[in-house]
């Protein structure tokens, strides 16, 4: 049997992920020229990626419209139950089955 497409694209993300932990690894211990910029690169993009999170829920937030207050949907919910509720009473008086 083979691997499903799934299983490949698993086992490849697995390899690149301890790739990518060996070579940062080998850059950050072995080669010490570049030991700061490698930590300068990864802390702009972890402050980066917290702060584009954050900044992404504060966008949300403060573009969606309220949500109407729970009176006003229940109301609204009655109002279709007493609408279905007619739709139905005449629909029995004319002999139609209720759906």
């Amino acid at each position: 049997m083979g691997m499903s497409r799934d299983q490949i694209v698993g086992w490849s993300i697995f390899i690149a992920s301890i790739l990518v932990i060996v070579l940062y690894g080998y850059v950050l211990f072995l080669l010490p020229q570049y030991t700061m910029l490698l930590l300068q690169i990864t802390a702009m993009v972890a402050v980066a990626g917290v702060f584009g999170i954050l900044a992404w829920i504060g966008y949300t937030l403060a573009t969606t419209p309220p949500p109407k207050p729970i009176e006003e949907m229940e109301k609204e919910i009655e109002e279709e139950l007493k609408k279905a509720g007619q739709e139905a009473k005449l629909g029995a008086a004319e002999g139609k089955p209720a759906v």
